[in-house]
């Protein structure tokens, strides 16, 4: 009789605690953004004008770093509105510094990579 006693007290607990959540599992669903942007660009070669692959492309301030692809081309999504540097590293290339993006104006990157 008292494990019959437990067993509903259990389950009417945890109905509580899933009615209390509204069926929500994922606890960091009403932490993100209200709004978040798209950032995108491509990298090239300064001189030639071709399109670098597998250039490194990261946000100062952020962990978030994504490489271009085999066009050059390159994109950050779920970014917070807001002003970032934009790094570019590549071998045998300079490192790119492209200083203040405002992400909620500006939408779209042209990097130009000068050898080493």
């Amino acid at each position: 009789m008292k494990k019959i006693v437990l067993s509903i007290i259990m389950i009417a607990f945890l109905a509580f605690g899933y009615a209390v959540n509204g069926g929500n599992k994922d606890n960091n669903a009403n932490n993100t953004p209200a709004s978040t942007v798209t950032v995108s660009g491509s990298v090239v070669d300064f001189n030639t004008g071709e399109a670098l692959t597998g250039v490194e492309i990261s946000l100062e301030g952020t962990d978030q770093k994504v490489y271009s692809d085999f066009d050059g081309y390159f994109s950050f999504k779920n970014i917070t509105p807001g002003e970032y540097n934009v790094v570019a590293s590549f071998i045998s290339y300079k490192n790119s510094l492209i200083e203040n993006i405002d992400v909620s104006q500006t939408n779209d990157v042209s990097i130009k990579l000068k050898a080493d």
